[in-house]
């Protein structure tokens, strides 16, 4: 097998029946299905949904996004082997996680294939829900240069990077760019206050203030869930970042606030070595392992790290070209955390496109 079959990049031109334009995030591609077909699919696999609701098929792929990038390999290499059936085993094990404990649903129905969820329309909140329980990263960068504050909390003196912090802090930023806030700058990733969020909540998308509080609690009991059972398999949940939307309610007057996207994966989370960090030694076991690769190896890390500087962060993701031994690690410790995270091996796949269309063939939207 080639290399360039070992990783699955393009998801976006399968031949599966859907309305409008196939939306392609980072590492996810979401054919929006027709609602006759949706409504048939429920009836037939007996989804508990309202009647109405649109469904989806979202694939993931093994692109690996870092920097706001998506960065390809060497020798045709496009991606991460195994890197999108890890992410998929992680979040549906927090999923079930959390609605066994009460906590709430989410948007995922079923999920045919390792790379496939059957997913139901949410109205998105526009919200990045980011929780922190160590100083590091973005939030260290900002400290050094001596912010004393993040999203409006304020920040004691005497801080080291790596440090646990008293409390978990609740640090949100914009989900794409909104506009007409005052106070928020119209880009994407903006880190905003709960005191903006809550004055003007119908422009992030929340249907009431509180539900500001209610996205506050399912992120913060969500992440102690997660940090829980992770430190049983002796990792360490550093952050973390959640999304949420809204459904309708089944009994028709009102909606729910549920999960959606991921949660609790390498991608979307920070897991450090929970031994390691207990001996005085910070080890990574998320993507910020491969981030650090990235600053270590291109010309000019300042590229990657400084927002100002997009245009040429952008000619850098063409031209650079990530080793093969480099995107294997990745892998390796994608695969490997996953699997101490959810008790299980994660799915090996050989032939991602037929696998995926074969898995779908028995819901008749595959052309």
């Amino acid at each position: 097998m080639s290399l360039s079959n070992l990783a699955i990049a393009k998801t976006d031109d399968l031949p599966i029946r859907h309305e409008g334009s196939v939306h392609s995030g980072k590492v996810r591609s979401v054919y929006w299905l027709t609602a006759e077909d949706s409504a048939r699919i429920s009836e037939e696999r007996g989804y508990d949904v309202v009647p109405g609701t649109l469904l989806g098929v979202m694939v993931i792929s093994d692109r690996i996004s870092a920097y706001e990038i998506i960065w390809q390999g060497e020798d045709g290499l496009l991606g991460v082997p195994g890197k999108g059936a890890s992410l998929n085993a992680t979040a549906l094990h927090w999923f079930k996680e959390f609605e066994k404990a009460g906590l709430a649903g989410n948007h995922i129905l079923e999920s045919p294939h390792p790379l496939v969820w059957i997913v139901q329309k949410a109205e998105p909140v526009m919200v990045e829900g980011i929780a922190r329980q160590y100083i590091t990263g973005s939030m260290w960068r900002g400290y050094a240069r001596g912010e004393r504050s993040i999203c409006g909390i304020p920040l004691p003196e005497g801080l080291e990077n790596g440090q646990k912090l008293d409390q978990l802090l609740i640090t949100p930023s914009t989900k794409g760019i909104l506009s007409g806030i005052p106070g928020v700058p119209e880009k994407d990733d903006v880190d905003v206050s709960r005191e903006q969020i809550l004055a003007h909540y119908e422009a992030f998308a929340f249907h009431a203030p509180e539900d500001v509080a209610c996205y506050e609690t399912l992120l913060s009991e969500g992440f102690k869930i997660i940090a829980d059972q992770a430190a049983d398999a002796d990792q360490l949940l550093v952050d973390t970042k959640f999304e949420f939307g809204y459904i309708p309610n089944a009994s028709g007057d009102g909606y729910s606030m549920i999960y959606i996207d991921e949660v609790g994966t390498l991608d979307s989370s920070r897991y450090w070595d929970k031994s390691a960090y207990a001996d005085g030694r910070i080890v990574e076991n998320s993507k910020e392992m491969f981030r650090k690769f990235l600053c270590d190896s291109v010309p000019d890390a300042d590229v990657l790290l400084n927002k100002e500087r997009m245009d040429e962060r952008d000619q850098l993701g063409k031209a650079f070209k990530v080793p093969v031994d480099a995107l294997m690690a990745t892998s390796d410790l994608y695969k490997s955390t996953a699997e101490k995270l959810t008790g299980k091996p994660v799915p090996e796949i050989t032939h991602a496109r037929q696998e995926i269309l074969d898995a779908l063939s028995g819901y008749g939207i595959v052309d």
